[in-house]
């Protein structure tokens, strides 16, 4: 059997390209040998500035229609102050439960299919009772200074190796940014054997 490799994946749940991507990165972990390295990011990182996102999101919002549309899947922005944070940080202690895939599908779905504000402790809290995490050590997460500086110490990693934007994944040397870039993050652990089999 192939050994398994690290891809490596930055992440906001703020962005609506994450969730466009939620709906199939999955695949690369099924599918291949290959381990999810899991890099939450909080509040702008990874994502265009404050200023730059006002000129942004009317044609990002086309953008993303047309996507999702094609993709037959709801879409329903969040309120534009949505702040992802509490979500990134849960996501470690999700990771650490062993409902991390389940944590990013239900969070994304409360965020763009239902249009709700996960930046506020409630919707986050409802999530995490369908999936089976326990209310106090969800709310203990949402401040845990560790888990806060994890978000930031990912966003500097994502820097420090030239990343722009999320989704992104790293596998080895090589980078992919975006959703649209999934299938390239595939033909690559093609090229290195990796499909189960």
């Amino acid at each position: 059997m192939p050994e398994s490799v690290d891809v490596k994946l930055f992440f906001n749940f703020r962005s609506p390209y994450c969730y466009i991507a939620s709906k199939t990165l999955f695949q690369i972990y099924d599918d291949y040998h290959a381990t999810l390295v899991w890099r939450p990011l909080g509040g702008w990182s990874g994502r265009s500035s404050p200023d730059r996102a006002k000129v942004k999101v009317p044609l990002t919002r086309q953008d993303v229609r047309r996507i999702t549309q094609k993709m037959g899947i709801p879409m329903n922005p969040p309120p534009i102050t949505t702040d992802p944070t509490l979500a990134g940080a849960a996501s470690l202690l999700a990771e650490e439960q062993g409902v991390l895939r389940q944590w990013i599908v239900e969070v994304m779905r409360a965020e763009w299919a239902l249009g709700l504000d996960i930046g506020e402790e409630q919707v986050l809290l409802d999530v995490g009772e369908k999936i089976g995490l326990e209310r106090s050590s969800l709310q203990e997460a949402f401040v845990n200074p560790d888990y806060l500086q994890q978000l930031e110490s990912n966003w500097t990693e994502a820097q420090n190796l030239g990343l722009i934007g999320v989704p992104s994944f790293q596998v080895g040397e090589e980078l992919f940014w975006g959703s649209d870039r999934i299938e390239y993050v595939l033909d690559h652990l093609n090229e290195l054997r990796l499909r189960r089999i």
